[in-house]
């Protein structure tokens, strides 16, 4: 006869209310009788339940030994089990080298990628370094990369070239912030805390090594996070790793795995390189000042010598609208603004090497100088030397007419004597 599942309920339901009653009843028994059932009962349960292990481990031994076949597979799970344990050993090292799980997964090659396009070249006319995105109208490189240059150029990875209408920065601690008016979310970079590096941690550096002497995208190299290091004499922290810096790759970034910034690129020595850590960037940011900053001054109306070297300077500094007023009526009734702009489009410096009025001649100025040009991104040297008349309008000298010829081959004399 089966016995319903509602007839075994209300049996257990009995047999708890029995021992309820027995247990609460009569109640000033019942503050000695809970303890003892409870003590009674514990070790009731934990002598079954030693009972039952003790049988599953005797079971788990003498199975193998049951027949050949339980013997093979019993071999072969402990293989697999055993190597299981090696891939977690491996797997947990592994992880705890990139610096925790959330780093580990994260694809290499796609930072990478990352960071050759958006990493861009600083140049100027006396130095060359990278520098990258720390806002969407903030590019931060070294200070020593644009020391003594008013108007450096940031090159994009597509070839195109723009110049900052302002500069900041901090001398002491080697750092340069370049303002833009216009702007690019898609290439800044996040900051991550340098404090959360674990030692040996993989680090990726992105730069332009030897500056616009070595063409192509940006390099990227790859090595460990060695230490934190600080020095009293320093305004700044360094990280220390294993890489090599090359000149050209100061003010670039230094990545994790995932591509967040720790530091920026400063310098290399035998066989290992310092960045200036993020944590002590944004310490000093409010220090940035244009205090130090070069700057150009020149005074059209103070002679046609300095007239001259003001019309190159606006194209060195890619003022345009201000070259442009510096041409008489005479010439600019010849061109217009467009025209005239679009002959120094690919030019990225002017350097001046020789300013002066030429003997017996009216408002005649002779000049050398030297350009440097953006070309199919590669760069581009001429020299040229020449005369401009000028004319005195509007309470300025301008410029009216040139005769300036390009000198192929310039010597070291032409450079450096008069």
């Amino acid at each position: 006869m089966k016995i319903s599942f509602k007839s075994k309920f209300l049996k257990v339901l009995q047999i708890i209310k029995v021992h309820l009653r027995r247990l609460i009843f009569p109640i000033y028994l019942f503050p000695i009788r809970l303890p003892i059932h409870i003590v009674y009962y514990s070790i009731v349960f934990l002598f079954k339940l030693a009972k039952k292990l003790i049988r599953i481990i005797l079971t788990l031994l003498l199975w193998p030994f049951k027949s050949w076949k339980n013997f093979g597979k019993t071999i072969i799970g402990l293989l697999i089990l055993t190597y299981l344990v090696f891939i977690e050993i491996r797997l947990s090292i592994l992880v705890k080298d990139y610096g925790g799980y959330n780093k580990f997964f994260c694809l290499g090659y796609i930072t990478k990628q990352r960071l050759k396009n958006s990493v861009v070249r600083i140049v100027g006319g006396l130095s060359e370094g990278s520098g990258f995105f720390v806002s969407e109208d903030q590019v931060l490189t070294n200070f020593h990369v644009i020391a003594d240059e008013p108007s450096p150029k940031i090159i994009f990875p597509n070839g195109k070239f723009i110049t900052p209408y302002k500069i900041k920065g901090n001398k002491d601690a080697d750092l340069a912030l370049l303002l833009l008016k216009e702007k690019y979310p898609e290439r800044v970079l996040i900051f991550s805390p340098p404090n959360r590096l674990k030692p040996e941690e993989p680090l990726l550096s992105a730069g332009y090594p030897l500056g616009t002497e070595l063409v192509g995208e940006a390099t990227v190299i790859k090595g460990v996070f060695n230490s934190l290091r600080h020095s009293k004499q320093d305004p700044v922290d360094y990280l220390q790793t294993n890489m090599v810096l090359t000149e050209g790759m100061s003010g670039g970034p230094l990545v994790d795995q995932c591509g967040k910034v720790v530091g920026v690129n400063t310098m290399g020595i035998s066989g290992m390189s310092l960045f200036i850590s993020i944590d002590s960037i944004k310490k000093l940011w409010p220090s940035f000042t244009d205090q130090d900053i070069a700057k150009i001054k020149v005074n059209p109306s103070a002679s046609p010598q300095e007239a001259v070297k003001a019309y190159y300077s606006y194209l060195k500094a890619r003022r345009m609208e201000e070259g442009f007023k510096l041409l008489s009526q005479e010439y600019s009734g010849k061109t217009n603004f467009e025209e005239w702009t679009n002959r120094f489009k690919d030019i990225l410096d002017v350097e001046i090497y020789l300013v002066q009025a030429v003997p017996g001649k009216k408002n005649l100025v002779f000049i050398k100088f030297t350009t440097k040009n953006w070309v199919d991104n590669e760069a581009e040297y001429h020299a040229y030397e020449g005369t401009w008349q000028t004319v005195f309008e509007d309470s300025v000298y301008k410029m009216l007419r040139s005769n300036i010829k390009e000198v192929q081959n310039p010597s070291f004399d032409w450079f450096y004597g008069d």
